[in-house]
Formats: C-alpha cells, structure tokens, sequence
C-alpha cells in the first residue's frame, strides 16, 4: 500500500530496505524523495492518511517543514525527503551494508 501511494503520487528513487535480520524497529524501510517540501508533505498525507484508512495507526514528524518526514506505522518506518537533504544524510548506506535493498521499478 505504501509503495504503491508513492508511485501513484509520482515520489523519486523509492527504495525498500528489509530491516528483519538487522532490527527490532520495524520489518521494512521505506527510503523516498519528493521533489519540493510541498511535494514531501503530499506524499506524506496521502501515505498517512491511506494508512488511517486500512486502520494502521500512524506517527509522523517532520511537518510543517517538510524537509524530511517520518512515518512511523509499527512493521513499516516511511522517510520522504528533499533531495538534498536524503543525500545528506545518506540512510541508505547505512541500512544496505548487507544488500537487503530493492529499489521501486
């Protein structure tokens, strides 16, 4: 569902990162960039509220600003990023060091 909503909402470089055998915070990582802050908060409330919708509650921070917003929903932690600031802080490189990722076709 998550994938999905940020496709539909034309999100760049959607990367999923299986965290099973490296975490307890979650199952999945979802790494994305949105093109402008107005583009990050839209692709967060409509990932925030498809969830609402499917009854999975969620955390979010990063709004108003919108440079990068978390989505926390308990198996599945979403990060929406301006470009700039996804390749600042690089979480990618942290979280693949195994190759456990697949980026969206």
């Amino acid at each position: 569902m998550v994938l999905t909503r940020l496709d539909d909402m034309k999100a760049e470089d959607i990367l999923t990162i299986d965290l099973r055998d490296k975490s307890s915070i979650g199952d999945y990582m979802v790494v994305s960039s949105g093109r402008s802050q107005r583009h990050v908060g839209s692709l967060a409330d409509r990932v925030v509220e498809d969830l609402h919708k499917a009854g999975v509650r969620a955390h979010v921070e990063g709004t108003p600003r919108c440079d990068w917003v978390l989505i926390d929903a308990g198996d599945v932690i979403v990060h929406v990023f301006r470009p700039e600031v996804r390749d600042f802080y690089n979480l990618e490189k942290m979280w693949t060091a195994g190759g456990t990722a697949r980026r969206a076709s």
